[in-house]
């Protein structure tokens, strides 16, 4: 668990590629500048841990590349004390940046091995969200709702209905939609039944597998 000054220097490096990217939510790339992404990863890896890059992590999934990262928090505009539901713990990276920007998040997951090991991860290097779920994401978590914002950091084929009915009026769903290749695709809550819709452009996810596993 060694972060050393070169490590943050890579960062500073790859926050300054987002930045050229588009990424310009001062918050965020703090957050690419404050987080040990090399810690997230498997070590055979580490030496391309900041650059611009997705990587195989346990079960088959990945970490996104921190673009995508830094897209999706940008994009939602996560604000102090926000209640944020995230799908797909994964890695626990993306977890790590809402929590830098000061959510309180929700995160469900729904392989058992990666559930196991990123809720066990992440308390130690001080990230701490509301609740870790082992569970079905297109379910979302009706006990909780309604969030300010719902993440969702794999393709989903469709758009599940109960993440939509879990949003506050004026919150928001972030979600790419699509098999082999999505669209990011915002929703805005106007009221109890009218939504706005946003594309926001081609991603590459790992899909968003139903039921637990």
């Amino acid at each position: 668990m060694r972060d050393t000054s070169k490590h943050q220097g890579l960062r500073n490096q790859l926050a300054n590629v987002l930045k050229a990217k588009g990424i310009i939510d001062e918050n965020v790339l703090n957050a690419v500048r404050k987080i040990p992404r090399h810690l997230f990863i498997d070590s055979s890896f580490e030496s391309h841990a900041y650059q611009d890059k997705a990587f195989p992590i346990a079960a088959e999934q990945t970490i996104s590349m921190p673009y995508t990262v830094a897209f999706q928090s940008q994009t939602l505009e996560v604000k102090n004390t926000d209640k944020v539901l995230e799908i797909g713990t994964g890695s626990g990276y993306q977890t790590a940046v809402l929590l830098e920007l000061k959510a309180e998040v929700y995160s469900i997951e729904r392989q058992r091995e990666l559930f196991k090991k990123t809720s066990l991860f992440l308390p130690k290097l001080g990230y701490n969200p509301k609740r870790f779920i082992f569970g079905d994401g297109y379910k979302g978590l009706p006990e909780q709702a309604p969030f300010d914002k719902i993440i969702v950091t794999a393709g989903a084929p469709y758009v599940p209905n109960p993440l939509l009915a879990q949003l506050k009026i004026g919150g928001k769903l972030l979600i790419p939609v699509g098999n082999k290749k999505q669209i990011m695709t915002l929703f805005v809550r106007k009221s109890a039944k009218e939504f706005e819709k946003h594309e926001l452009g081609d991603f590459a996810f790992v899909p968003m597998l139903e039921e637990k596993n």
